[in-house]
């Protein structure tokens, strides 16, 4: 249910003008779904959602530029637990081994992470390719990765 709803903030927030955590309750009661003051206050810092200026002295939520990289980051914590079968490097290649089906999957969570010195990702079924930039480590592109997963 919560990332049902999440997933209504962010259409909501993003489709109408909510200026108050009233006016978000009310428009998820719109949508069939209850929530306290309490929950829509937790929502709003878990999600990130920020005030921003949209008319003179008037303030609305809005998503933060932030969040997509905290979704993908948690969306590739749960594909890592579920898909990834082992890493290997070779000069400034990271090759990451995952399920049959899961590489795209992967790939474009770690996209989505903006990782420093990757120049590039190529996936393919179950094998995605990792270029790091001349000058840095595929070791040190690995470790980050795996840091990542571990992360909790």
């Amino acid at each position: 249910m919560k990332k049902y709803r999440y997933a209504k903030i962010r259409e909501i927030v993003q489709d109408q003008i909510i200026e108050t955590q009233e006016e978000l309750a009310q428009a998820l009661e719109r949508e069939g779904i209850a929530v306290t003051q309490a929950t829509i206050s937790r929502d709003i810092k878990e999600m990130m959602l920020v005030k921003v200026p949209y008319r003179s002295g008037h303030y609305r939520y809005a998503l933060s530029s932030e969040e997509p990289m905290l979704l993908a980051k948690n969306r590739l914590i749960d594909i890592f637990a579920h898909t990834i079968v082992k890493i290997e490097c070779s000069g400034n290649i990271v090759v990451i081994h995952t399920t049959p089906g899961s590489a795209n999957a992967v790939a474009f969570a770690l996209d989505n992470l903006n990782l420093p010195h990757i120049i590039g990702t190529l996936a393919g079924d179950d094998t995605i390719l990792l270029v790091v930039e001349e000058g840095y480590s595929a070791v040190d592109i690995k470790t980050e990765i795996y840091q990542i997963f571990h992360e909790d």
